[in-house]
């Protein structure tokens, strides 16, 4: 794929178009300095990285071939991040229960001093919609951070069960995982790929 190709696209009934694209890891290296090394971003775990740590990391990402990194765009502007990995080959490696059809994920959404109400949850449906949208893809696995209670919160509202707390070398890591079915029950989202 070619960086800045737009990958996917999902409208969301309350706030409009979301959109991920392919992401540059040179181009849009300053956007994600920004973004990851902000206080909010803390569960990053990037908050002391300069800007040549950014592309290294984002061009690692670019070159691993079970790795993935998208730009998210709201009404065509960048806000959010997202990240599809194979956690066979990255991350939960040896970890967890690894079944057919697991996709790992990470979402940023990008700080702000203006929140919208809903916004984080329209971009966790978006990234979960459009993993799903692949047919290879029967469930979705995430390993926040124990203490980010915020995210698990989300988690559980998008469908995620808890299967347990996993060591990972940076954290404590609470695994949780969410099927096709689970998914679409805790959305309500008509047209969620079968």
């Amino acid at each position: 794929m070619t960086a800045g190709e737009t990958v996917f696209r999902h409208t969301d009934p309350r706030l409009g178009e979301f959109a991920l694209r392919t992401l540059d890891p040179v181009g849009d290296a300053a956007l994600l300095h920004r973004w990851v090394t902000h206080p909010k971003a803390a569960y990053w775990l990037m908050q002391e990285a300069d800007l040549d740590a950014v592309v290294t990391e984002y061009q690692r990402i670019a070159d691993h071939p079970h790795h993935e990194a998208y730009l998210g765009l709201w009404r065509g502007r960048p806000t959010f991040l997202a990240e599809r990995y194979d956690p066979a080959h990255v991350e939960l490696v040896g970890r967890y229960d690894r079944q057919e059809g697991d996709v790992g994920m990470h979402f940023l959404c990008a700080p702000t001093d203006q929140p919208v109400p809903g916004f984080t949850r329209a971009v966790i449906t978006t990234v979960m919609t459009w993993l799903f949208a692949d047919p290879s893809v029967r469930r979705v696995v995430v390993e926040p951070d124990v203490d980010n209670r915020a995210v698990q919160a989300l988690n559980a509202a998008v469908g995620f069960t808890v299967v347990g707390t996993v060591t990972l070398p940076t954290k404590e890591a609470l695994l949780s995982t969410a099927t096709r079915a689970a998914f679409t029950a805790a959305v309500g989202q008509k047209g969620v790929p079968a």
